[in-house]
């Protein structure tokens, strides 16, 4: 079901964009919390819950601003981020190629996706990668020339801008150097004492490490209005049946659901309703409507 969900998804906007120039794929995980002895509800540390760990998966075509959900994979709360990357994109990659031979393939991904099984699957692939990596002492010394000027204008009472620069970094697990660029800049809060935030993202594109964060990685943010209409809207993190496999038929049969709302949104792209949220398009197209008839004597 899953693969027909993609399937279906892929060949709706094949011939909708058959010239799509690039599609960006986008992975995300999200939590799924649990309550009582539920298969496979493990506590996950990064979110103190116990919890389920789904992955949703989207498609941007060129420079659209939505992005198309294709997947939602329900996973263990206790999964590593980049579980069953591979295995969505090994089945996803062959069928996007088949409907889009033209199309360049790009994929963003959050700084839990790392690991050199990942880079070099996305080499072998000619993926256009663009990866958020984490911080260590390492990467640290390559962004402080850009952190210590921010840190200057900050004891001089000067507003702080972010500086970016690259480097060539290998991990001891990498076969080879990969270009890493960083994003230098200090977060400030009021309440809160400054606190210095180094961003790294690994990639393959070229263009200016500026250019690369800004406009590139950044979008990736969007995914997260995604998600949360799947869980807002439709309530795809409603796992309450018995088993595990219900659990995940029920997030899919969710998802389908969503694909169709995204369809009906398509289709009202020259309303007010072009924009709308799922919750939005339940309430105006879905729901029961009434017809009011007014008059001197009354109102029916």
């Amino acid at each position: 079901m899953s693969e027909t969900l993609a399937a279906a998804v892929i060949q709706r906007h094949r011939r909708r964009k058959g010239n799509t120039k690039r599609i960006t794929i986008d992975l995300d995980p999200t939590e799924d919390a649990t309550h009582g002895g539920q298969q496979l509800s493990f506590f996950n540390k990064l979110y103190d819950s116990h919890c389920y760990l789904p992955m949703a998966g989207c498609l941007t075509f060129d420079n659209e601003p939505d992005q198309y959900l294709f997947c939602c994979v329900l996973r263990a709360g206790n999964s590593p981020a980049n579980h069953g990357c591979l295995s969505i994109l090994k089945r996803l990659l062959p069928r996007l190629r088949k409907a889009f031979p033209k199309a360049k393939i790009r994929i963003r991904l959050d700084a839990g996706f790392t690991g050199p099984e990942l880079y070099e699957f996305f080499e072998a692939q000619r993926l256009e990668s663009v990866v958020c990596m984490g911080k260590n002492p390492v990467l640290l010394r390559f962004a402080e020339p850009l952190m210590a000027p921010l840190r200057d204008s900050l004891e001089a009472g000067e507003k702080t801008t972010p500086r970016f620069g690259e480097c060539l970094y290998a991990a001891g697990s990498w076969k080879q150097k990969r270009r890493v660029i960083i994003k230098a800049d200090i977060a400030l809060h009021p309440g809160r004492k400054p606190k210095e935030n180094p961003r790294f993202i690994v990639t393959h594109l070229k263009t200016t490490p500026k250019l690369i964060y800004e406009k590139v990685y950044c979008a990736r943010g969007d995914v997260e209005n995604r998600i949360k209409e799947l869980k807002l809207g439709l309530e795809i993190d409603r796992t309450s049946c018995t088993s595990f496999k219900a659990k995940q038929l029920r997030a899919l049969m969710t998802a389908a659901a969503y694909v169709l709302m995204q369809e009906l949104r398509l289709h009202a792209g020259q309303t007010s309703c072009a924009r709308a949220q799922v919750s939005t398009l339940r309430l105006r197209l879905l729901k029961s409507g009434a017809w009011i008839e007014s008059s001197v004597r009354r109102v029916v």
